[in-house]
């Protein structure tokens, strides 16, 4: 890993926190404990190997998670080296933030869920708010 690529995730990681969305998604539902979520995440602004192994790097909490392969579309799935056969994690109290905080009730980005999940994806548009008005 070489400086140039390392400030280049960086760069990309604090430039996703500016990124004007004239669309919201608001997520309703509940877990069903399938484990779907910890066996196939996705990650919005990682697209390499390298820029994984860089964010490993800066957050040794992402030890937890390996590449799993990819999506028809070339998009790295991730997998959680903590989850059970039965879809649980085996260290629970110690879960990360962001598996506690999952699913966020207001995302940016379009969220894509996995078959059967418990949790469903609704597109807020501007329009929808004038409706309401």
């Amino acid at each position: 890993m070489n400086m140039l690529d390392f400030l280049f995730v960086i760069f990309n990681e604090i430039r996703s926190y500016f990124v004007p969305e004239k669309v919201t998604y608001e997520i309703t539902g509940e877990c069903k404990k399938c484990g779907k979520c910890c066996n196939y995440m996705y990650s919005y602004d990682t697209y390499t190997e390298k820029e994984f192994k860089i964010m490993q790097f800066l957050f040794p909490a992402y030890k937890r998670f390996y590449i799993k392969g990819k999506d028809e579309e070339g998009n790295l799935i991730f997998a959680c080296k903590l989850v059970t056969e039965d879809g649980l994690c085996s260290d629970y109290n110690h879960r990360l933030a962001m598996c506690r905080k999952y699913p966020a009730k207001r995302i940016l980005y379009p969220a894509k869920l996995h078959e059967g999940c418990g949790y469903k994806v609704n597109v807020k548009a501007f329009e929808d708010y004038l409706k309401k008005y």
